[in-house]
């Protein structure tokens, strides 16, 4: 077998990931097993549509944060972190000093995009519900 090159190496959110899935799975059939456990992780955690995720990491990255790049700002996504305190948990794991200032924009903008996911929630648990009156 021959040796696999790295073409590029690029951060994903969970949301790009599960439609990178959807399109491999589309074309081979079936994943993998490692494909397989990958995308039940990702149905199970991942809460924004690709769309949202979108629109949060334009407006993340128009916010203009010196040294913050796509790999944090894919975390912050794929998090969503609900107040300032949860954010500061999550840039820990990073060498990358950002002001408090800077942490109440990002907690801002990622606020617009909680109440869809609860809201999402609801509405699933209200279709669930229908479904076992039918039954």
């Amino acid at each position: 077998m021959g040796s696999i090159e790295v073409v590029e190496k690029k951060s994903v959110s969970m949301s790009a990931l599960r439609e990178e899935l959807a399109e491999i799975k589309k074309r081979d059939g079936e994943l993998s097993f490692r494909g397989t456990k990958t995308e039940d992780y990702v149905n199970e955690f991942a809460t924004l549509k690709p769309k949202q995720a979108d629109e949060l990491f334009k407006k993340i990255e128009a916010i203009g944060i010196p040294r913050l790049k796509e790999p944090q700002i894919h975390k912050i996504i794929d998090m969503l972190p609900a107040s300032v305190a949860e954010l500061k948990v999550i840039m820990q794991g990073y060498a990358l000093p950002v002001t408090n200032e800077n942490l109440k924009k990002i907690a801002d903008c990622v606020a617009e995009f909680l109440p869809k996911k609860k809201e999402e929630k609801e509405k699933e648990k209200k279709e669930e519900k229908q479904e076992e009156k039918k039954e």
